[in-house]
């Protein structure tokens, strides 16, 4: 799979992922919305860790730098 994923987009995602699961040990949130918020959190963690989010592919959308190919 090709990496499709900056190193801000990949920053910005570990951050909303940590929130997330600080809202749901803090007890802030709860019940399906806190099991909802801990698998948001565990695919923004594994996106992350492997540079593709697969909801890009389909769409063309690329948040890294494009690489320049030497002819």
């Amino acid at each position: 799979m090709k990496k499709n994923m900056g190193s801000a987009d990949r920053i910005i995602r570990i951050i909303i992922a940590v929130i997330l699961i600080a809202l749901f040990a803090t007890d802030i949130l709860t019940g399906t919305w806190g099991m909802i918020s801990l698998v948001v959190a565990a695919i923004f963690i594994a996106t992350s860790l492997v540079s593709t989010c697969p909801l890009y592919l389909p769409f063309g959308i690329r948040t890294n730098r494009a690489r320049k190919h030497a002819n």
